[in-house]
């Protein structure tokens, strides 16, 4: 069991212009901080010139820290290359597109398959990992940073790639039968022949490329994280920090070789967290709106399917010098408290003391610039004492789930370069498969619902785990995965079927039968002709009680019914032809339809349809979650994200975990509030 959530920062104190490390370790110490992330950018300051090491600098830092009762997790500094390196081996570069490398100058620009840069990178690795895993601050190694940042077309890459296609193919023929080279004269006739991927158009070779690029960093953090095990304790934990929106990285697959998984949550701040949030919002590695931090959330923890840590989180704006937007207060502690609430075991802030110098200059930190504290660390100190203070009760946590929602990451990769979606501007959308994904979970979010992602490798079909399972443009299914959807459904499950969701195997290869596939006979709907949407369509209830704003967005399937019932139609002369939702009874359970993307109001009205909200009557500005805690407790935490004061009937006997009292049945929340309560057994 956990004895705490950890809670800190990354710090840099190489970084600082003056010495300050005392002050600073004092300071961490006054905010209740159990945990700092040192030392993964800078490989020059490790090694300042081939072969040379410098070791010796950590050492105050790692001490400092243990006096202070402060946990470290140390990181391997390979992701940002001394410049030293380059100028003796300028063949490591990475290329992102063939023959033309990438110019130095920010970080991983580096073709880290090459042996030259293996060579430097095990070197300073085992100099680090020797002089430090005994260290008894030290409770973990963060190996690497963000991986996946690049796909790359170095010569070795290209033909590391041709070999493994003629490993799982064996010939050419076969490899032509499996990605229709007939087309446009694509034919091979010796491995010699295939193409490099830079002017490539076809889908079969994007998928497998794809996947390749995820393959060769998941080799790359399992080879250090191998080297670093051979020096750590069997008490200390071996990780990397993911950033999901990598283009070479599935999650799934990178953490299987990992003890635990790590990632990164950014978040717009301010009106960003308001809920329900106003207009719509583009995601990207940030995210904006108080669902997309709790989506963040359940992604870090679908890589596993256990609890998780967050090695970075917003300190102050973070982003670019034109985007300085820091919290309201108390948002700070919302958004911990929500990522704890999803599995969270850690959260680090990005970073300690804001930079004086280099790119993230304006990536602000729980210091500011005069490294006084300020607004943001007292809230931040609040926090770290709320966490003191809830203990082992937080930490290690199972999140509740009322929704199952399928991912797959080869879809959102066949999606990036072919995407089902345009922009507004009629421009293709490379967010595409999110297009499709999140509104579904917005929805569920938005009806009072929470949601456990699952990848597709991970799926059991288990009807009790999993009574609801939502599986939006899932484009690339095999057969077998299809089956199961159905055989799920025929045990009792209520299947819940999106646009795009089997179109094509998992070679993506369209199929020949009439659409959704296999899946058509059992869900008692079938198309052949779909349309994109240049503007929303208003629908009409018929067996499920809509809002005056719903609406059908971005995309419609020409639906026509063979055995199921209309739940939702256009109103539309022409669109009106074709139902939105349809559903159908199929054996012990239910198949639905959905055809189209649902605004927010058509999907939260669909998923209160699905499952109603057992805290129907809280103010539209609170949302509750529950876990239950590693000694079987039952939790819940409870946010008001709004600048009104809400008060809130409390359903059954509660403690007020932070305040150290009862509930007496209510909770009285002010502007941007959050509490945590534990149920009276």
């Amino acid at each position: 069991m956990h004895e705490r959530v950890l809670f800190g920062a990354a710090y840099y104190h190489e970084y600082q212009p003056t010495d300050r490390l005392e002050r600073d370790l004092d300071l961490m110490a006054e905010a209740r901080f159990s945990v700092i992330r040192v030392g993964e950018s800078v490989w020059s300051t490790w090694e300042p010139e081939n072969g040379r090491f410098d070791l010796d600098w950590l050492q105050p830092v790692l001490d400092g820290a243990h006096r202070r009762g402060i946990a470290v997790v140390l990181g391997t500094p390979t992701y940002a290359v001394p410049p030293w390196l380059v100028r003796l081996h300028p063949e490591i570069t990475g290329e992102r597109k063939t023959g033309q490398r990438i110019g130095w100058g920010a970080r991983q620009e580096v073709d880290f398959t090459h042996p030259g840069f293996r060579f430097h990178a095990e070197r300073v690795i085992r100099k680090i990992a020797d002089r430090y895993a005994g260290h008894p601050a030290v409770i973990g190694f963060q190996v690497d940073n963000e991986p996946g940042n690049e796909l790359l077309h170095n010569h070795g890459v290209f033909q590391r790639f041709v070999d493994s296609l003629r490993h799982k193919y064996g010939d050419v023929q076969s490899l032509n039968d499996a990605w229709g080279l007939v087309y446009w004269s694509h034919r091979l006739s010796d491995w010699a022949d295939l193409w490099t991927p830079d002017g490539n158009v076809q889908p079969q070779y994007d998928v497998a490329w794809r996947q390749f690029q995820a393959d060769q960093t998941t080799e790359f953090i399992g080879w250090q994280a191998d080297i670093v095990r051979e020096y750590s304790r069997t008490d200390q934990f071996v990780t990397t920090c993911i950033a999901y929106d990598r283009p070479a990285v599935a999650d799934d697959e990178l953490v299987r070789r990992l003890d635990v998984t790590t990632g990164n949550a950014y978040y717009a701040m301010q009106d960003g967290l308001q809920h329900p949030p106003h207009g719509p919002a583009r995601q990207g590695w940030t995210t904006t709106g108080t669902w997309a931090l709790y989506l963040s959330a359940d992604r870090m923890y679908s890589s596993q399917q256990r609890p998780f840590l967050v090695t970075e989180t917003n300190a102050q704006s973070i982003g670019s010098p034109w985007s300085n937007h820091p919290a309201y207060d108390g948002q700070w502690r919302q958004a911990a408290w929500a990522l704890v609430s999803r599995g969270a075991t850690m959260v680090e802030y990005w970073h300690w003391h804001t930079l004086h110098f280099g790119a993230e200059t304006y990536w602000g930190g729980v210091l500011p610039h005069s490294g006084e504290p300020g607004r943001v660390y007292r809230e931040i100190a609040q926090l770290g004492a709320e966490f003191e203070a809830a203990g082992s009760l937080v930490a290690g946590i199972t999140p509740d789930s009322d929704v199952t929602m399928l991912y797959s990451v080869p879809s959102k990769w066949l999606m990036q370069k072919y995407p089902a979606l345009a922009k507004e501007d009629g421009s293709p959308d490379e967010r595409a498969y999110h297009g499709f994904f999140d509104p579904f979970y917005r929805g569920a979010f938005d009806a009072g619902l929470q949601v456990r992602i699952l990848h597709t490798s991970q799926f059991t079909g288990s009807v009790e785990e999993h009574p609801i399972l939502v599986v939006p443009a899932l484009y690339l299914a095999d057969d077998d995965l299809l089956d199961r959807w159905i055989a799920y459904a025929e045990a009792g499950g209520h299947l819940v079927v999106g646009p795009r969701t089997g179109y094509a195997d998992e070679e993506a290869r369209v199929r020949t039968d009439v659409q959704p596939g296999r899946l058509s006979a059992a869900a008692g709907v079938w198309y052949d002709e779909y349309s994109n949407l240049d503007a929303d369509l208003s629908v009409q209830g018929a067996g499920l009680e809509l809002g005056d704003d719903a609406a059908a967005t971005r995309w419609v399937d020409g639906l026509q019914l063979d055995g199921a019932e209309v739940l939702v139609g256009y109103d539309d002369p022409h669109f009106a032809r074709w139902p939105a939702i349809t559903t159908r009874a199929y054996g012990s359970g239910r198949i639905t339809y959905v055809g189209t993307v649902p605004n927010p109001a058509l999907a939260a009205d669909l998923f209160r349809w699905i499952k109603p909200d057992s805290w129907s009557e809280r103010p539209r500005s609170v949302t509750v979650t529950s876990a239950t805690a590693a000694d079987g407790r039952r939790l819940r935490f409870v946010h008001n994200w709004s600048w009104d004061s809400v008060d809130l009937k409390i359903p059954g006997p509660a403690r007020d975990v932070l305040a150290d009292r009862p509930t007496n049945g209510k909770l009285e929340l002010g502007p941007w509030d959050v509490r945590v309560l534990v149920e009276d057994q």
